[in-house]
């Protein structure tokens, strides 16, 4: 099994609204700066900074600094312990729901 761990800093990194509306956005965009992502989010440049450090750290994104600027852009491959802990739940409820669906025509042919 996946290690709870990662799994564990991956939510608790998403379960945050704001910090989720950040990732989207750079999720939407190719790279984009601190700036961008401060622009019209009704949030400061040092929240925006920290929420950034939250998501990096958790290796939902990377940086790529020129010059005064840095550029941040999503990392898909960070999701991956997510993904896979959820597809092995799937696979769970799936077997549990085609039982249902047995039990179901049993009792109600």
């Amino acid at each position: 099994m996946i290690e709870a761990a990662t799994i564990n800093t991956i939510l608790r990194t998403l379960a945050d609204p704001t910090r989720r509306a950040v990732f989207e956005r750079i999720v939407g965009s190719d790279e984009i700066t601190v700036v961008e992502l401060t622009r019209g989010s009704g949030v400061t440049q040092g929240a925006i900074s920290q929420h950034l450090k939250s998501l990096k750290q958790a290796g939902l994104v990377a940086e790529r600094p020129e010059g005064r600027n840095v550029y941040y852009r999503a990392e898909p491959e960070g999701l991956a312990p997510l993904v896979d802990w959820m597809s092995h739940y799937g696979v769970f409820w799936r077997e549990r729901f085609a039982n249902l669906k047995t039990l179901l025509k049993e009792i109600d042919p």
